[in-house]
């Protein structure tokens, strides 16, 4: 029970303990009243009567007239007049006078007994009868009765205004209480609030300022972690001249990017090298040069703002060596990219500013989810060559043999996807998440989409997503697989994770559509968890406005591929996430990096204080396995711990 309960009950036990003594303490002083009152009526009305019977004593009609007018006037249970002589009854009246509503249980709680009077009659000298009048207590009864009615009423009344007030009080007194109770909450997920306004009340003022204190406390222990963490990110993953990511980033991307079945998708290796960088420095001196290569960066991320999936893999390899990793990207469209490049470097060096710049080349490779990065590289530097030999023409796009005929494919892939999409041929794959210390236990699965072909064959995600994307059917996708999830949820007990696509994020059409089928099974809410990728994160007024939204309907949200916007997470500190999935270029190979380990150990002090749990991804040996187990990251995702695959009952 609440303390607000508890001291409003207190004050109402409080109020009626009360005024039920004050009733008692008065109602007993009314009851002795009374029974003086009944015993002086008595014997007043005794007395009265045996003066009025004196000169008429010996006339009878005359007596029982007078009984009977003294009776009829008042409360009496009894009169009577006695004969001294021979103790015989003169006159006698009796009655039992109406109760006047008064309950039977009040009455025996009060127990008013009767009081009586006598009197003598006189003959002369001598005593000729005796008066006995016995008044009835009914009539104080029904006073006492009225008296506790008004009394009760107005206990009730004081009772009620004295708890509403008090209520009003308790409230007041005890908001801050409550506001505690929600910083504790926001604690636990993951919000640092702090109560502006102390209370009054001395003892409440140094709890909130304690509580205060502790919250801001974490805060700067969690600012202090993630401020340390993004300088590692950066002094690992950054090219500090030119502020791109550097060649260790690059390696680590191409791997995940290029071999990865399920969520990579086709697209193209750029390449570009500026001719004689060397001589360049020998002639201008290492400030004009690293002023050159500072502006072809930034030529770099101007052109590939149209492709904003490119921009977080813009690299700097080496010396005027600068890479672009372009995922989802066609050949028509790697070939605009060649050419804006081309056209932007040069008019770059006739602005004057870089007036020396030697002519940069371009080459182009694509790529396939699956395909060797080495080959993959050995490809791209082939087309680099030939464009370094060809002239005037600065760059070259070499073919792939498995994207050869991709053209040709467009209006087969929209078919096949349209279709696929109107029939529900997709089939739900799972792989599951489990825990790094007991790989037994698993945590959730991770569902994917597998599209089933018109031969029955199911094509990885990697080959479709692309096209999908392409066409503006991501968010069909979404509805499609969210629909499948929920029909799994209702037949099996499972606990799964299922990934929105930016395109759903970004429309608030096909997201409200999701929400209202999604507040139809609030039940299986704390089943499913929605995962969003890092590079689709939106704004953070949507994205909190997201979070509220999923979690007033029972479900909770996480991100995966986490990483290399490590410094964002302070502003995903207070939205409640369910967990973080570290991306798994930070994973690969990390018992044998050490850079890598050290910046996933600052990711993990960061998570930590604030009670969020990490999850590795793409765990693919069993030395990766361990650091992460050292590391104390909760759960870990892979191929050395699940294939993705049907479900699999039992």
């Amino acid at each position: 029970m609440s303390l607000f309960k508890q001291l409003l009950i207190a004050i109402c036990l409080f109020l009626v303990v009360a005024f039920t003594g004050s009733f008692m303490v008065s109602l007993e002083s009314s009851r002795t009243q009374y029974v003086n009152q009944l015993r002086s009526h008595a014997q007043d009305a005794a007395t009265a009567l045996a003066l009025s019977l004196t000169p008429n004593i010996d006339d009878p009609a005359m007596v029982e007239l007078m009984v009977s007018s003294i009776f009829d006037s008042g409360y009496y249970a009894s009169i009577r007049v006695v004969n001294l002589a021979d103790d015989s009854v003169i006159v006698e009246r009796a009655a039992e006078p109406d109760g006047n509503g008064v309950p039977a249980w009040f009455v025996k709680m009060i127990n008013l007994a009767p009081a009586g009077g006598d009197a003598i009659v006189s003959r002369g000298w001598e005593q000729a009868a005796r008066v006995e009048v016995v008044s009835h207590p009914m009539f104080a009864v029904a006073k006492l009765w009225q008296a506790a009615l008004g009394s009760l009423g107005w206990l009730l009344l004081c009772g009620a205004v004295s708890a509403a007030l008090g209520a009003l009080l308790l409230r007041r007194q005890l908001k801050p209480l409550d506001y505690m109770v929600e910083q504790s909450h926001a604690i636990a997920r993951r919000e640092f609030l702090s109560l502006p306004d102390l209370p009054r009340t001395p003892e409440l003022r140094r709890v909130v300022q304690a509580m205060n204190q502790m919250v801001e406390k974490l805060k700067a222990l969690f600012h202090e972690q993630t401020v340390r963490s993004e300088r590692l990110r950066i002094e690992s993953y950054q090219d500090s001249l030119t502020g791109l990511a550097n060649r260790r980033y690059f390696e680590m991307q191409l791997h995940t990017r290029v071999s990865n079945l399920e969520e990579a998708s086709a697209g193209y290796l750029v390449l570009l090298r500026i001719n004689d960088l060397a001589g360049l420095n020998q002639r201008l001196g290492g400030q004009r040069t690293d002023q050159l290569l500072q502006a072809v960066s930034q030529q770099l991320v101007r052109t590939c703002a149209r492709h904003p999936e490119t921009l977080n893999l813009i690299t700097r390899s080496r010396g005027g060596e600068f890479s672009i990793l372009a995922p989802g990207m066609v050949r028509e469209e790697a070939q605009q990219l060649a050419q804006a490049l081309d056209a932007n470097l040069r008019s770059l060096a006739q602005t004057g500013a870089t007036d020396l710049l030697p002519v940069a080349h371009l080459g182009l490779a694509p790529y396939t989810p699956g395909d060797d990065p080495q080959a993959l590289l050995k490809l791209a530097d082939e087309a680099l060559a030939q464009a370094e030999g060809a002239g005037e023409c600065s760059w070259v796009c070499l073919e792939h043999r498995a994207l050869a005929t991709v053209e040709n494919d467009h209006h087969a892939w929209h078919t096949l996807l349209d279709n696929a999409l109107a029939q529900g041929r997709f089939q739900l794959y799972f792989q599951p998440v489990v825990s790094s210390l007991d790989t037994t236990q698993v945590l959730h699965h991770k569902v994917l989409s597998r599209l089933i072909d018109e031969q029955g064959h199911a094509v990885a995600a990697g080959r479709f997503l692309p096209w999908l994307e392409r066409f503006g059917w991501s968010a069909r996708l979404d509805r499609l697989m969210l629909e499948l999830v929920l029909e799994h949820l209702r037949k099996h007990d499972a606990t799964l994770a299922l990934n929105l696509s930016a395109a759903s994020l970004n429309d608030p059409q096909a997201l409200e559509a999701l929400f209202e089928r999604l507040a139809q099974y609030p039940s299986l809410g704390p089943r499913l968890t929605l995962e969003i990728g890092e590079e689709q994160i939106p704004e953070q007024s949507v994205l909190e406005q997201l979070t509220r939204r999923l979690r007033s309907l029972g479900y909770s949200l996480s991100l995966q591929r986490f990483g290399g916007r490590f410094s964002m997470i302070g502003n995903l500190a207070h939205l409640g996430l369910g967990y973080l999935k570290i991306d798994g270029s930070y994973i690969r190979a990390i018992d044998q990096e050490s850079h890598k380990r050290l910046f996933i150990e600052a990711i993990q002090r960061a998570a930590h204080s604030i009670d969020l749990p990490l999850i590795a991804e793409r765990v693919e040996t069993q030395g990766e396995l361990q650091v992460i187990r050292e590391m104390g990251i909760a759960g870990v995702q892979g191929q050395l711990v699940g294939e993705p695959q049907p479900w699999q009952p039992g």
